[in-house]
């Protein structure tokens, strides 16, 4: 009875996974070996899937909605909202499948929203495997971007800046509430109206601009981890930079901006950063390995430099 019955349960599983692979949803396994939804998918993956259904529908059942006749709903009746998400994301497991739930209680359409799912490893880091991010701004998931006739009118970044009902009411009437994280969309909207060279020229307005606007360390850690990410290096070497000022005393700053700097080969630079990591942090034993592998090539290139200038 019991081999029948694993048979059964074992037959629907890889039922389950042939109809994933029908319906094009794609799948990666992070470096714990933890298998994540990667670029568009259903939402039913999230209900049904054993691998995410746990924390998905435990957070369904936790929105409830008192009042249900609102009269600003029928205002989201012609818009479409994307959902860009992590299935890693602890934030996206907590308002995902609340925000489903309330979209459900308000009598809309499912068929309104798009879920994207992005990449979590350095790399590929808050990527879809399309660039469905691209253009986008997405430096926090969940991000749920709320479109009419293909226009955006509206975020909600990473949770809600009030409440999820007040943050969905407030974009529906046209009057969003600013997302969070201000610092980062800062910098992204001044990395997409200037070159990096106009950048720099007013770098001491910027910085007195942005210092008041960041939050926590870990606000301009994850955007210089997206725009390295994306290729985007000058941008992401700037933002990093900023942070070792606005959180001087936090040694991933340093260590963040150290390995982008090893990676653009500047490796005097780089040298200074991890030197900082470890006089914050002396047990990093990674950062004090990879200063003794760099010193060498940052004695060299000195070296390459004065001979150089001495020739000019």
């Amino acid at each position: 009875m019991m081999k029948k019955a694993l048979s059964i349960l074992t037959t629907f599983y890889l039922l389950s996974i042939s109809l994933s692979l029908a319906q094009g949803v794609e799948f990666y396994t992070n470096d714990d070996g933890d298998k994540h939804i990667w670029g568009e998918f259903p939402v039913h993956q999230l209900q049904e899937d054993t691998t995410y259904s746990t924390w998905f529908n435990k957070g369904y059942e936790k929105f409830s909605l008192e009042q249900r006749e609102l009269e600003w709903t029928k205002k989201l009746q012609n818009k479409e909202v994307d959902i860009y998400l992590g299935t890693w994301c602890g934030d996206s497991q907590e308002w995902v499948p609340q925000f489903l739930k309330l979209w459900d209680e308000l009598g809309l359409e499912r068929d309104q929203l798009r879920f994207i799912a992005l990449h979590s490893s350095d790399e590929k880091y808050k990527q879809g495997p399309n660039g469905e991010e691209k253009g986008l701004n997405i430096h926090r998931v969940p991000t749920f971007i709320f479109k009419e006739d293909g226009n955006e009118i509206g975020r909600i970044v990473e949770s809600p800046s009030t409440d999820l009902l007040t943050d969905v009411a407030q974009i529906a009437l046209g009057y969003p509430s600013a997302p969070n994280y201000k610092g980062a969309s800062y910098f992204l909207d001044l990395f997409d109206k200037m070159t990096m060279d106009e950048v720099y020229e007013d770098i001491q307005n910027i910085y007195n601009t942005a210092y008041y606007k960041v939050g926590r360390s870990a606000e301009l850690n994850t955007l210089g981890k997206v725009l390295k990410a994306g290729g985007k290096n000058k941008e992401a070497s700037l933002v990093f930079q900023l942070n070792t000022y606005y959180h001087s005393s936090v040694w991933y700053t340093h260590n963040s901006y150290a390995e982008l700097l090893t990676e653009m080969e500047n490796y005097s630079e780089a040298v200074k950063a991890y030197e900082k990591v470890i006089s914050i942090y002396p047990d990093n034993e990674k950062a004090k390995a990879e200063l003794e592998r760099i010193k060498p090539l940052a004695l060299k290139q000195e070296e390459e430099n004065e001979s150089i200038e001495g020739a000019n």
